[in-house]
């Protein structure tokens, strides 16, 4: 399996920040079976891990690609400290907050939950690559769906979505003898009450 080894780690270097699918290295590699890819990379994993080098094999979202370790951090923030970071707005994050706990989702539905207009934010976070088209609605009109991508798994580092937060569960206390009351209001009370 060594021999494997040198190439998936030099497929994995070429991948970059994508990184690489289980299902993409058996393409590349074929005959080798997906138990021996992954003690292959396991085995790389294992190697990366040892304090000898400045780099690991990490798996998110289904991809398999290097990064730097904790350790180096504060020596690449004195390299990168001119290049200031991107950051997503509060706007933007409950966007995408929204679809990645409701998706697929049409705009419209998440302009109702935001109360909002959302479309030039849809736009923004479409050209990062943190949410995509999914499709479209069977519905008149055909609305186009939404789901966050591989590129929002891995800056999250999720493996998969059942890992995002529970959401608080809300219960609503209505007041049922207000209903009642406008219930039993005659007709006309109530349109005098909602000329006023």
């Amino acid at each position: 399996m060594k021999q494997w080894q040198a190439v998936i780690e030099g497929l994995l270097f070429l991948s970059g920040d994508e990184g690489i699918t289980l299902a993409q290295l058996s393409q590349c590699l074929e005959g080798v079976l997906p138990d021996e890819l992954q003690e292959a990379l396991q085995a790389l994993a294992e190697r990366y891990a040892q304090e000898d080098h400045g780099i690991e094999l990490v798996h998110f979202g289904g991809h398999y690609k290097f990064v730097s370790k904790e350790s180096v951090y504060p020596y690449a923030q004195r390299l990168f400290a001119s290049v200031k970071p991107v950051s997503l707005s509060n706007a933007a994050m409950e966007t995408l907050a929204i679809i990645a706990y409701k998706q697929p989702i049409t705009r419209t539905e998440i302009e109702e939950i935001r109360g909002v207009g959302c479309d030039l934010m849809l736009k923004k976070l479409i050209a990062r690559g943190l949410v995509a088209e999914a499709g479209r609605m069977d519905i008149p009109g055909r609305p186009i769906l939404y789901q966050v991508t591989d590129t929002f798994m891995d800056s999250f580092q999720l493996e998969s979505l059942e890992e995002l937060p529970q959401l608080p569960k809300v219960q609503m206390n209505l007041d049922e003898d207000l209903f009642v009351e406008e219930r039993e209001q005659p007709a006309d009370e109530m349109a005098e009450n909602e000329g006023m």
